[in-house]
């Protein structure tokens, strides 16, 4: 550190011609000015200037030094005026990783809206069920879903909560009856979804009172894609757990019937997690408090959405024996019309 300050003074003598002028650009008195060239000079083993009482020129070696200093120090300043900007301005690559379903239905969506306001910001989206060590592995930012966070170095910032659904399809609940309480899955077929963030086979609810269920069972059939347990449940292979968003679109045109509303699966807790808050680079520090501010609005707006979707009452008369359940409104040229309103997840 002692060799970059005695450049600077070196290349501040050389630039002004003069000790004294030296001196007082850098804030220090003379004979410390000449101290630090006489130390580059015996650290070099080399005369930079010729001195004399009247004049100072550069030696052949000095000249070459100064030129290397000029392009040392240039780059010094280039490098913390770009660390700085970092700090200050949001630029450059940010790396995210995202949790399977989250990931895909909440992150990525709010991602093109993050860059809609700052374009400098390239994002790297990494989807996948196994959280990586963000660390080790070099990602800026982790948005994970989880019932409680296992102790670590990481900062986390709380974005809100969420739970699944329970869904079947119109054709099981016609053939197999609609569950009444949470002791009635014990007659049916319940699917399962593996994740991380749940528990392992296994339901967890809180009834309409605050009272807590559990149903565990063995199932015929699990994955650990929420996609393609919709698939599954489509299909009338039975009942089974669904994120809110992945829902949506079948409770919306009826491929999908709400089971149990009055029921609450585990509430998942919402993260994100970045490594330190000292010093926090602009594109972190700006995309976690986007998320912070935008995860409760969407949030909200699932919740309203699924609040307008009458599948409780569609699939008691869907499922009733003998009930043909209320016509869906339909358009002159005979296609079944829904809500808008129920589509809608986020602008």
């Amino acid at each position: 550190m002692d060799t970059l300050r005695n450049m600077r003074v070196f290349a501040r003598v050389v630039e002004s011609g003069s000790f004294t002028r030296a001196a007082a650009s850098e804030t220090m008195t003379t004979a410390q000015v000449s101290r630090a060239v006489t130390d580059l000079e015996s650290r070099l083993r080399t005369r930079l200037l010729n001195r004399t009482t009247r004049r100072m020129s550069l030696t052949e070696a000095g000249e070459r030094y100064f030129q290397s200093c000029k392009r040392i120090l240039a780059d010094i300043e280039q490098a913390e005026a770009e660390a700085a900007a970092a700090h200050a301005n949001p630029a450059g690559k940010l790396r995210v990783y995202g949790g399977t379903s989250f990931g895909q239905h909440y992150v990525m969506p709010l991602i093109a809206r993050y860059q809609q306001h700052l374009p400098e910001v390239s994002v790297d989206l990494t989807i996948a069920q196994q959280m990586p060590d963000i660390i080790e592995e070099g990602f800026d930012v982790a948005v994970v879903v989880a019932a409680e966070l296992e102790d670590s170095a990481l900062i986390s910032q709380h974005l809100g909560s969420t739970a699944a659904i329970l869904c079947a399809s119109p054709g099981y609940l016609r053939l197999r009856g609609v569950p009444q309480s949470f002791d009635d899955l014990e007659a049916h077929t319940c699917l399962h979804l593996t994740d991380a963030s749940l528990p392992a086979g296994q339901w967890v609810s809180e009834g309409p009172l605050g009272e807590t269920f559990r149903h565990t069972g063995v199932t015929p059939f699990q994955v650990n894609n929420p996609e393609a347990l919709a698939l599954a449940i489509r299909e009338g292979m039975g009942i089974g757990p669904l994120p809110v968003p992945v829902a949506l679109p079948g409770l919306a045109d009826g491929t999908l019937m709400r089971v149990l509303p009055t029921h609450t699966l585990q509430k998942l807790n919402i993260y994100a997690l970045y490594a330190s808050r000292r010093y926090l680079d602009a594109k972190i520090r700006t995309f976690v408090e986007f998320l912070r501010e935008k995860v409760p609005l969407v949030l909200a707006e699932q919740e309203a959405a699924l609040a307008t979707c009458d599948a409780p009452q569609r699939c008691h008369a869907d499922a009733s024996p003998g009930a043909q359940g209320a016509p869906a409104r339909r358009s002159r040229n005979g296609r079944a019309l829904h809500d808008p309103e129920r589509l809608r997840l986020v602008n």
